[in-house]
């Protein structure tokens, strides 16, 4: 009778768990969780059955379009498996591509180029107005000479120390190795601005503004290294090309991005002045992608992502003056938030792919890692000393140069183009040079991207401040101090 009662005394605590509230509450979350996946897949296999009645056998096995639905399928994932080990969803969707094309799952790149351009430049056309949406013009107005300083000084400066590096290691010629060098020095705003952005909606730093500092120089950093690398390029493999146009192309896309920008922005502005919120994001995101898209197709690649982001910031600051818009709840910006989720898996799902190891030389990778490694704490330095007497305290000086890690987007984009004038000559004496780059810029994906993206999201809560209200004597101070450089 005693372990009768004692069995029963078991089954009832048994019950009274599977009946407790946090028990419960697991149980809805595991519901919301199923579904919600059950959503995503119905919704895909509808849009892959749409799929198949247009355009039949290429969305089946082995088709192109399959190969991409399956790279975005497994960047998700991806990225999901990376949130529960909480690691920065963009390092599983890297390592999806990645994977998928070391395997030799992935071969769309050959037969689709043209699509793949525009799907990763539609997903970087979203974060980029997400990012023009988040930007603060007070405190951009107050330190933009410290913009400036931050873009230019500390990508030259890397760019030098990987030149330098990469003639005195390796005895290659000077034009060379500055290719090299502007080819390491961008960073990736595919991978900062999200990263930067989440902290940023937490209130981490909104005290100094440095979100906004790092982003808006991030744009004109990658205007300067892409201009020089083409000046550069043109000069090794077009030398009857016109030197003069090639050195203007930098500033040109300067002006015009801002200048298209600025237009931009006051179109969406004055038309969305009525809280037409649909007809807001509609405008800003096709004027976007068109501005990203077009620049490329146009040979002006960075005046279209300058287009983007200040065309968001302008027409957000008319919204704001006329109260269409608050700072607290921007609905224009949540709905780019919404359409982040959805196309981040394309932006760093194409990367991944780009990362071809079949053309690395193994025997070139001791030389990359010094060469890059070098250039990536030289631009440390110089953006610490960037930073100096404007009011930010060290560990904040230190949390820029630790977002200024970062680098993919560019380095995929461009490093594989002094191979691509080699691929019918493998005996010219240069090519070792060119795989020297690519081994540098592949190396400096698979380290900064993933180091720097997790390195932003764990420091940030703990070097950033989160004041309750911003600091108006520590902006005052900055203003002062930049007001006095200029």
């Amino acid at each position: 009778m005693e372990k009768f009662r004692h069995n029963f005394e078991i089954v009832s605590q048994i019950e009274d768990f599977i009946e407790s509230p946090i028990t419960t509450e697991n149980t809805k979350k595991w519901k919301t969780g199923l579904v919600k996946w059950t959503t995503v897949v119905l919704h895909m296999a509808l849009a892959w059955s749409c799929l198949y009645l247009v355009l039949h056998g290429e969305v089946l096995f082995g088709g192109g379009l399959f190969q991409l639905l399956v790279l975005l399928v497994c960047a998700e994932v991806g990225g999901e498996l990376c949130k529960l080990v909480m690691l920065p969803p963009l390092l599983g969707m890297l390592l999806a591509g990645i994977l998928l094309k070391t395997c030799g799952f992935f071969q769309f790149y050959g037969v689709y180029p043209d699509l793949i351009v525009i799907s990763r430049s539609l997903a970087l056309s979203v974060i980029l107005i997400k990012a023009g949406l988040g930007l603060n013009p007070a405190v951009l107005k107050r330190l933009k000479f410290t913009v400036l300083r931050l873009a230019v000084v500390p990508c030259v400066c890397e760019a030098f120390a990987a030149a330098i590096a990469a003639k005195y290691f390796n005895q290659i010629p000077w034009i060379w190795a500055f290719l090299i060098g502007f080819i390491l020095c961008p960073i990736s705003p595919a991978v900062v601005i999200p990263s930067l952005l989440s902290l940023k909606e937490k209130g981490y730093g909104e005290d100094k503004g440095i979100a906004t500092l790092v982003i808006a120089a991030a744009s004109i950093d990658d205007i300067l290294s892409i201009s020089i690398f083409g000046v550069i390029m043109s000069s090794i493999f077009r030398p009857e090309s016109s030197l003069t146009m090639s050195i203007l192309q930098g500033p040109l896309e300067l002006i015009g991005g801002l200048a298209g920008g600025c237009v931009w922005g006051l179109i969406c502005g004055y038309l969305g002045i009525y809280d037409a919120e649909w007809d807001q994001t509609s405008l800003l995101g096709l004027g976007g992608f068109i501005a990203v898209v077009g620049s490329h197709e146009f040979g002006f690649s960075g005046a279209g992502p300058l287009a983007a982001i200040t065309s968001a910031f302008v027409a957000n600051y008319v919204w704001t003056k006329h109260g269409t818009v608050s700072v607290e709840k921007n609905k224009v910006a949540e709905n780019f938030g919404k359409l982040w989720t959805i196309v981040q898996p394309a932006l760093f799902g194409l990367i991944g792919p780009e990362v071809d190891f079949s053309v690395i030389d193994v025997s070139l990778l001791g030389q990359s890692a010094a060469i890059f490694l070098l250039s990536l704490v030289i631009r440390m330095a110089t953006c610490v000393l960037c930073l100096l007497k404007i009011g930010l305290q060290w560990k904040e000086m230190l949390f820029v140069s630790i977002a200024w890690i970062p680098k993919a987007t560019i380095q995929a984009a461009l490093a594989p183009q002094p191979l691509d004038h080699f691929r019918g000559d493998p005996d010219h004496p240069d090519l070792r040079i060119a795989k020297l780059l690519f081994a540098t810029a592949v190396l400096a994906i698979l380290v900064s991207a993933p180091i720097g993206s997790i390195a932003i999201s764990l420091t940030g809560p703990k070097l950033l401040n989160k004041p309750n209200k911003p600091n108006k004597l520590i902006v005052n101070e900055a203003e002062n101090n930049d007001n006095h450089d200029s």
